[in-house]
């Protein structure tokens, strides 16, 4: 998720900005607020002034480094390893404090101990390689037990140690699983948008191709009244403007408002169309359930379309019954169905629980839209 270009304000944000804004802040604010008790206890602790300001810089140093390492983990992108100065400030800083902590007695040497866990702790646990966990997990006790000498403060170290590594893992945990959330919404409304596209441009291919086809069936009709000197050419010429501008109309209804397929005007058209190119057809669909028209619409305006590029049809029929709509031809069309093919055409179908097969007998083609067996 890109960072805002601009500070926003809490309620400008979206929920996953938030979410990140808190994740983040949070471990900030308790990394910096438990190194300062380490401070303070610290000072409280050691008897020179000069051990004081020492617990001091090393706080500061601690906790520098630690935020940088943290501050790779929570990479926007993806996280990341720490850079040099990063473990740098904390691997040093933590060995200077060692080696100050084991030359002080017990007391003093654990809360400087103690500085060197939290920073380790909080620091590298954003690191994705596992074993850097439990290795810091694991050494907390020894240093525990080697500045104090004591069981239960070895104890506490470990506890301490794991449960901040925990924080901090469960922490990333819960911003990349809201981060993957907000990808996958992201990518669904894209997929959505890219749908919408593809039934858009399937509309315009189905509308104008039909139309075209039926133009182009026209021209040819009126080129031959010409030659022959006959009449009836200029009628003709007026029946191809007059799909001309039906096809305008058409493809402006469908960048307005994404026009609706109505079955009648469909079956209306698809007569027109084969009329034009000498083709007798026949229509009978009484009895389709509402909720097929508009598909099955699509199916007509698709077949019919085909029959005119790849068939020598004289004849087509398109009948609904007992539950199956079946178009035919007996010009024998290819098997393919041209056009988005039969993939595209049973997308269409398949919201009904329908499919679409297709059956070949000598010279007819018949193409069904047939309910599918309950699994």
């Amino acid at each position: 998720m890109p960072r805002p270009t601009t500070p926003l304000r809490w309620a400008e944000r979206t929920p996953i900005e938030r979410v990140r804004l808190y994740v983040v802040g949070s471990l900030y604010f308790l990394f910096v607020f438990f190194m300062v008790l380490a401070v303070v206890s610290a000072v409280a602790t050691l008897p020179e002034p000069a051990l004081d300001a020492f617990a001091v810089g090393l706080g500061l140093v601690l906790t520098a480094g630690g935020l940088l390492c943290l501050r790779a983990a929570l990479a926007v992108d993806a996280p990341r390893a720490p850079d040099r100065v990063a473990l740098g400030l904390l691997l040093g800083g933590s060995a200077v404090g060692l080696v100050v902590a084991w030359t002080r007695p017990p007391e003093s040497g654990f809360s400087l101990a103690m500085f060197v866990v939290f920073g380790l702790s909080w620091g590298l646990a954003g690191v994705e390689d596992r074993r850097v966990w439990w290795a810091v997990v694991a050494v907390s006790p020894v240093l525990g037990w080697t500045t104090s000498h004591q069981v239960g403060l070895a104890a506490y170290a470990a506890a301490v140690a794991a449960f901040l590594v925990f924080t901090v893992r469960s922490s990333l945990w819960l911003l990349r699983v809201v981060e993957e959330l907000e990808k996958g919404r992201r990518t669904g409304a894209a997929l959505a948008v890219a749908e919408e596209r593809l039934r858009f441009s399937r509309d315009v291919h189905d509308v104008l191709g039909r139309r075209l086809s039926e133009i182009a069936v026209q021209a040819e009709l009126a080129s031959a009244y010409v030659a022959r000197g006959d009449e009836r050419a200029a009628g003709t010429l007026g029946d191809v403007r007059a799909t001309a501008h039906t096809a305008l109309r058409e493809a402006r209804e469908l960048a307005r408002g994404y026009r609706p397929v109505d079955l009648d005007h469909e079956l209306e058209g698809a007569r027109s169309l084969l009329r034009s190119a000498g083709i007798e057809s026949r229509a009978d669909l009484a009895g389709l359930p509402e909720p097929w028209a508009e598909p099955v619409a699509r199916v007509v305006r698709e077949a019919v379309t085909n029959v005119l590029r790849h068939s020598r049809a004289t004849l087509v029929t398109m009948t609904y019954d007992d539950g199956v709509v079946a178009i035919r031809n007996d010009g024998s069309a290819p098997a393919g169905t041209g056009g988005h093919g039969l993939v595209g055409l049973g997308e269409l179908v398949a919201p009904l629980g329908a499919a679409i097969e297709t059956a070949r007998d000598g010279e007819h083609f018949e193409l069904r839209v047939v309910p599918r067996e309950p699994a």
